[in-house]
């Protein structure tokens, strides 16, 4: 129990236990590790976080929030459960994120019942999802008897049904939607559930910016997406299969562009429908922005030595470090076209072998063109030799 006298208003919940340093954010310069790469970004709250922090970085970022979350503070809804929760002296409190836990407590306040949802609160054994979570409970002057390891909500039941509950009542603090699933298992068990919402998932008012992004995925001009929610993936799916492009994105994601999500619990969507993501082992905005840098770093840099200098491929973006020629940001197809003659290094490769490969490529005179096409773009024409007879190499 807390040693905070109720009526003590709930500290600042402007207070972001995890958004970058302050100084870090004022800083001039960072790396360029992401320099060349192109990445969607689709979450909502706190995407100006993700966003500065890959820009920083040298990405080029696209934004379309896949969901928007919008506050019920003042919902005559909300007050009605906060009403029923003090009503019912719950003897468990399920507290599932830390934003709902602020959302709920500043509700409270306005309206004028902070006291008395502090007193019914204090009176129960709170379990929550994570650190987070904890965090905001602690902050509302309040203590928990136990978080899920592995910060999921269907650990964190399980943590509750060890109990017997039969006849308790338990509030349960939802995470932006009504998952029956969860209060079944509950109500299964014996017991009485008051569901609070907080804040709840909206779809933007309109597709476009989010189709626009599906579609950029989709044509592989994007490397990356990221995700910070659940729900907001299963929209972003959604709108695909909305269209008609479900197949096509999911083929994209399987293949060529990457997805990374804030934890297991964000992935999990994208796991059921075949597309593995890039998971940080903290479920932090701060670490899957390491995460992302590390992973595309080390992994989806192609360096290459020719006859020119040292050449460079990240992302979309091919440059030669030791030569005055600007970078240059190849579409798809000239892309990988260099891409398989690099892997080939300095080997030729016959036009046979190349029209295997490269996708909406299906006929010499298309090859020929898109060898063109690269030697232009690439400024250094001479790098793609054609050796007469054979096919292409690269000049190493």
């Amino acid at each position: 129990m807390s040693s905070h006298s109720p009526e003590e208003p709930v500290p600042d919940r402007q207070q972001k236990p995890d958004a970058l340093p302050r100084e870090a954010v004022a800083a001039p310069s960072l790396p360029q590790t992401l320099s060349g790469f192109r990445i969607g970004v689709t979450s909502d709250r706190r995407s100006e976080e993700l966003i500065a922090a890959f820009q920083r970085r040298g990405a080029e970022v696209t934004h379309a929030p896949a969901l928007r979350i919008a506050s019920l503070t003042e919902s005559v809804t909300l007050q009605q459960e906060t009403n029923a929760v003090i009503a019912s002296a719950p003897d468990y409190v399920i507290i599932t994120t830390a934003y709902g836990m602020r959302r709920w407590a500043e509700a409270a306040e306005t309206y004028g019942v902070w006291p008395e949802l502090y007193e019914a609160l204090s009176g129960a054994s709170i379990l929550v999802r994570g650190p987070k979570a904890r965090g905001a409970i602690r902050a509302a002057g309040l203590d928990d008897d136990g978080a899920a390891e592995d910060e999921r909500t269907d650990t964190m039941l399980d943590m509750l049904l060890q109990k017997d509950i039969r006849g308790k009542t338990v509030a349960f603090q939802l995470h932006g939607m009504l998952n029956h699933r969860q209060v079944h298992r509950i109500e299964d068990a014996g017991a009485n559930v008051c569901t609070v919402m907080p804040y709840t998932w909206t779809k933007p008012a309109e597709d476009s910016d989010l189709l626009k992004m599906i579609n950029a995925v989709i044509e592989r001009q994007l490397d990356m997406v990221t995700f910070t929610a659940a729900p907001a993936v299963e929209a972003f799916l959604g709108v695909a299969q909305q269209y008609g492009k479900r197949d096509d994105l999911v083929d994209a994601l399987q293949s060529d562009v990457l997805t990374a999500a804030v934890g297991a619990v964000t992935a999990n969507p994208l796991a059921d429908a075949g597309v593995e993501a890039i998971i940080p082992d903290r479920w932090r905005l701060g670490a899957l922005i390491k995460k992302v840098c590390d992973h595309l770093e080390s992994h989806h840099i192609v360096r290459a030595e020719t006859a020119h200098g040292a050449m460079e491929i990240r992302g979309h973006q091919v440059r030669f470090p030791q030569s005055e020629a600007a970078p240059v940001r190849l579409p798809p197809a000239p892309l990988a076209l260099l891409r398989e003659l690099v892997m080939a290094n300095g080997a030729v490769l016959s036009r046979d072998e190349l029209l295997a490969v490269l996708p909406h490529c299906d006929s010499e005179r298309a090859l020929e063109m898109l060898v063109s096409r690269l030697r232009k773009s690439l400024q250094i024409s001479s790098v793609v030799q054609t050796v007469v007879k054979r096919g292409y190499r690269l000049a190493i």
